[in-house]
């Protein structure tokens, strides 16, 4: 295997990787008016070029991440394992499409995964050579804009993370700024205008190869339900460009907001504006609305946005609480949603053992954690833990079954005969049993940390 990786990293020359993280851009700012978008400036004769993407360096950077995310299939059939031995036979003729700019990428295989909200959410997965290319061009363009991109953009940008973006939304809130306009665009990624995204890539790209390849990975087409179908308009995601276009297409919306002087904090499509009043809350929802409408031709989700103290919104799965410390605190729809979850992974287990039920349990609740945990509320973590722990015992119950399995169980935990001998015959359901002070004693927290189980409260965490 390390014989076939030297092979392949000779055939392309590969040597040491590319360009580091962004800088942070300054805070700029005059007073709110609508205006049109500040044009971006015209793409110099230097810039982004083709030669640049194929640069060694730049490609063993692009195919060591293509690997590392593994990732689907796409349309030919081609696996992330395969892709090493097909560039060692065909870079050179790729390389000469890509350099004489007769490349064309292929349609995109489309699959639908779920929302966390509900619903699906439709991906474009491109065929494995694509995704490296798309990695590699991503990553040239990547070191030329995002330098330029706003303060207040947080997704899809080396060095910055959601958990930043609530921080900053937080600092404006403490700042004053109580009311939020909380944006939605409606179906962002499927509804990008090719032209107004090809212009605003054109003012900073001069090479005519890498336009005309950009324009290709927009319009490669979808195949679905076994036919080809074009692709019009939108961002497929899935691919490694599309977070890099999205960014660029609502850079003008920050310089928009930054050039009247707004408090705002922007993730992907998900954008807050923070002002101080509701009047002024309404003005800028309207002034924005036309914006977007009129400059991007993107449509906001009337039904989803809403002018609002930020205590009754969520953003990126955090709220805040009430008051000028305004903490961070977990949205009830995340809460929702991770009880749901946790009711999926439990429900079905007469005939799992805890041990194993409280693995699987775990992995999802370390994950969960590792975000949630970032929020100011610790109680709300305890009784959480609490709920998990009187669900596993309720579990237990269930597992037991009868009477007279329960009271052996229980006196061999240790609970005495005459509790033991109540408990077991009760006529309450498992939900109320859970709770009660046999089963307490007879499955304490130090047992469930014994079998391995995982917390959410942040004191817990290793």
């Amino acid at each position: 295997m390390r014989a076939k990786r030297q092979n392949i990293q000779m055939e392309l020359a590969l040597g040491p990787g590319a360009k580091g993280e962004a800088r942070s851009a300054g805070d700029r700012g005059t007073e709110a008016r609508t205006a049109c978008a500040e044009p971006e400036r015209p793409a110099a004769g230097q810039g982004p070029s083709m030669e640049a993407v194929v640069e060694p360096g730049n490609l063993k950077k692009a195919l060591a991440r293509v690997r590392r995310n593994k990732g689907a299939p796409g349309i030919d059939g081609m696996t992330v394992d395969d892709l090493g031995d097909h560039l060692q036979g065909q870079w050179a003729e790729i390389r000469s499409r890509l350099l004489d700019g007769t490349y064309t990428p292929q349609p995109v295989r489309r699959v639908e995964i779920p929302k966390a909200s509900g619903g699906t959410r439709p991906l474009g997965v491109p065929t494995v050579l694509d995704r490296f290319i798309q990695q590699a061009v991503m990553q040239v363009l990547q070191g030329d804009w995002d330098p330029t991109f706003s303060d207040a953009s947080y997704g899809f940008r080396p060095g910055r993370s959601a958990h930043q973006a609530v921080e900053r939304a937080q600092e404006h809130i403490r700042a004053g700024f109580a009311i939020v306009v909380d944006l939605d665009l409606e179906k962002f990624f499927d509804r990008v205008n090719h032209d107004i995204l090809m212009g605003l890539v054109a003012r900073r790209v001069a090479d005519k190869r890498l336009l005309r390849l950009i324009r290709g990975f927009l319009t490669a087409g979808v195949l679905e339900g076994g036919l080809v179908g074009p692709s019009t308009k939108g961002t497929p995601q899935g691919g490694p460009l599309s977070p890099l276009l999205s960014n660029l297409m609502l850079d003008a919306l920050d310089k928009e907001l930054e050039k009247r002087g707004h408090r705002f904090v922007r993730y992907a499509d998900d954008c807050n504006i923070y002002v101080r009043s509701r009047r002024a809350g309404e003005r800028v929802m309207a002034s924005v609305t036309r914006f977007l409408a009129q400059r991007l031709k993107l449509t906001v989700n009337a039904d989803k946005c809403a002018v609002d103290r930020p205590a009754a919104r969520a953003f990126l799965g955090f709220s805040f609480t009430s008051g000028p410390e305004a903490k961070r605190r977990i949205a009830p729809q995340a809460l929702t949603r991770f009880k749901a979850r946790v009711r999926e992974l439990t429900r079905g287990t007469k005939s799992v053992s805890l041990a194993h039920l409280v693995s699987e349990l775990s992995r999802y609740l370390v994950g969960w954690r590792g975000y949630f945990g970032f929020c100011e509320t610790p109680s709300v973590l305890r009784r959480l833990d609490q709920w998990i722990r009187r669900r596993l015992r309720a579990i237990v119950w269930r597992q037991w079954k009868r009477g007279r399995t329960r009271f052996a169980a229980l006196r061999r935990l240790g609970v005495n005969k005459h509790l033991a001998a109540k408990t077991a015959g009760s006529a309450r359901g498992p939900w109320r049993i859970s709770a009660s002070p046999a089963l307490s004693y007879a499955l304490p927290n130090a047992f469930f940390d014994r079998l391995g189980l995982a917390t959410v409260e942040a004191r817990h965490a290793a």
